[in-house]
């Protein structure tokens, strides 16, 4: 774990997983505000791409935040995932 409580890590592994869906990965953005329990990230992808992040109802943005939450419990952080368009 990296000195900051984690801070690097949820962001890079969004950065990864949403950069593994989407067509154009050079246009994922991924902002930070980190409190004392909770981060939110701040997800920017192109245009084109917010329908494959966001899923068929949602389901995919629901498994990325699964993923994080599942990830920050072990951090002891709440990490909440923010997609905007």
């Amino acid at each position: 774990m990296d000195p900051d409580g984690g801070k690097i890590f949820m962001k890079e592994l969004a950065v990864q997983i949403v950069k593994a869906l989407v067509d154009h990965p050079e246009m994922v953005e991924v902002n930070e505000i980190t409190g004392n329990t909770s981060t939110v990230l701040e997800l920017k992808v192109a245009k084109s791409d917010v329908g494959k992040v966001i899923g068929k109802e949602g389901k995919t943005a629901m498994a990325i935040r699964t993923i994080l939450n599942a990830a920050g419990r072990k951090l002891n952080k709440r990490c909440l995932l923010e997609i905007l368009e």
